[in-house]
């Protein structure tokens, strides 16, 4: 991976600092022995397949100055973020803009809880970061620099981590943009499990319906507690271990559901209309068990033909793009080609996304050449396509693709990229609707 080289405009005296930062620059400056840190961060508007280094420094006083870097691997395409502790802090960009970045200074006052001192480094890359590459360069028609000083301000006096990170999701929130926010590292580890593939559970999908809030069963995975125990697709979820989720967001309830194997868990479910009495209600105990996320599902489905010849359909569902979804279904592909399939449907009904760049590699699986899979426009309109390099279709036989309005995001790419390149005939609902591509950004301590 390249590594960037920015343009540095560093701000190194207190006195020549941004007046966004003007209350604590003065203050450290005139009280030399009280702590403070300076931040020297380079923001750049990045390729997703380039390496982003950001410098920190570390001031402790005037005499002593620890100095350290802090680099991380942004990767779309190989979803190789950060392990342990790591924050992430995820936004709505446009890649491949230019690579310029420029360098700032930003000093403030040390908040003696420790958790809290660290999360305010990370409040300071996560504004750097939107500050150069958000798609909106009004920042919701807001002084974002003055976000940053709001948001410094009331963070300081506060004791825990928790609640540090939520003066950050309150920074972004005003963004008004639902797919920018912040990950603390406890979230962070549950969010890279839909990207690894493995998990300790009850084997459910579930998100929240838009104008109800209702927790709702997307799926249940083949095999899994959650299908065994008779758990179906649009099945309510009421309550967890006897604990209302009234108000319970997707990623806090699939928490609840998760656990150590061997474990149980009991559910709370209302299928069908019951109009208000008990009927549709019922409560299940799960016993929680290792899931194997396998994104990819396929049958050969034997038919004749008008001319009495017997022909075989391969049916290939994909219900993520996380880590392994491209290999697995280019294996998948590969098997059924052996086994003389002539015609295919790929399934992307209620996918969600993922990772964009396994969205990309799995078109290269049906594709040739060097056809445009994308195109992004940046926050200053310009048109950047994504084109395949070299491009070898493993079959060219007839695809038809089923998308509905669960199709989100990678699933959308993937299914514009085919049928627009004349590979594919779509067929189904309209999608999501999705129109923007997240990055994520990993802060490693």
């Amino acid at each position: 991976m390249e590594s960037l080289s920015p343009i540095s405009t560093k701000f190194s005296n207190p006195n020549s600092l941004p007046s966004l930062l003007s209350p604590f620059s003065t203050f450290n400056h005139r009280r030399k022995s009280r702590k403070c840190k300076a931040w020297t961060l380079s923001f750049p508007c990045f390729s997703s397949y380039k390496t982003v280094t950001t410098q920190c420094k570390v001031q402790l006083n005037d005499r002593d100055l620890v100095k350290f870097d802090s680099d991380w691997r942004r990767s779309i395409g190989r979803g190789l973020f950060g392990v342990a502790a790591a924050a992430a802090a995820m936004f709505s960009v446009c890649c491949d803009s230019p690579a310029l970045a420029e360098s700032l200074t930003v000093a403030f006052p040390v908040s003696r809880a420790r958790e809290v001192n660290t999360v305010q480094r990370t409040l300071v890359e996560a504004w750097g970061l939107i500050r150069e590459t958000f798609i909106d360069p009004t920042f919701n028609h807001q002084d974002w620099d003055l976000q940053l000083q709001q948001t410094m301000v009331e963070m300081f006096p506060l004791k825990t981590a928790d609640a540090a990170y939520n003066k950050i999701s309150g920074m972004l929130s005003t963004l008004g943009d639902p797919f920018t926010r912040i990950i603390s590292p406890k979230e962070y580890q549950n969010f890279r499990i839909g990207s690894d593939g493995n998990l300790q559970g009850v084997g459910i999908f579930i998100n929240a319906e838009p104008r109800t809030g209702h927790l709702i069963v997307l799926s249940c995975i083949e095999g899994s507690p959650a299908a065994r125990a008779g758990i179906h697709e649009g099945d309510e979820l009421i309550e967890i271990n006897g604990e209302r989720l009234d108000g319970t967001d997707g990623e806090t309830a699939a928490k609840k559901l998760r656990g150590r194997v061997g474990t149980t868990v009991t559910v709370k479910l209302h299928s069908g209309t019951g109009g208000g009495s008990d009927s549709g209600f019922r409560e299940v105990k799960l016993s929680r068990d290792f899931i194997k996320l396998s994104p990819v599902s396929s049958a050969i489905i034997p038919h004749k033909t008008p001319d009495g010849h017997v022909s075989k359909l391969g049916y290939v569902k994909l219900s993520a793009f996380s880590q392994t979804a491209a290999a697995e279904m280019e294996n998948c592909i590969h098997e059924m080609e052996a086994q003389d399939v002539c015609s295919y449907i790929l399934d992307l009904r209620n996918n969600p996304g993922g990772l964009v760049k396994v969205g990309l590699d799995v078109a290269q699986i049906w594709l040739d050449g060097d056809e445009t899979l994308v195109n992004t426009i940046d926050r200053d309109g310009n048109m950047l396509p994504i084109n395949m390099v070299d491009g070898h279709a493993i079959t060219h036989d007839p695809l038809v693709v089923l998308v509905n309005e669960g199709s989100a995001s990678a699933s959308e790419i993937l299914a514009g990229a085919l049928h627009d390149n004349g590979r594919a005939i779509l067929v189904g609902h309209k999608t999501f609707g999705k129109g923007k591509i997240q990055v994520v950004s990993v802060m490693i301590y």
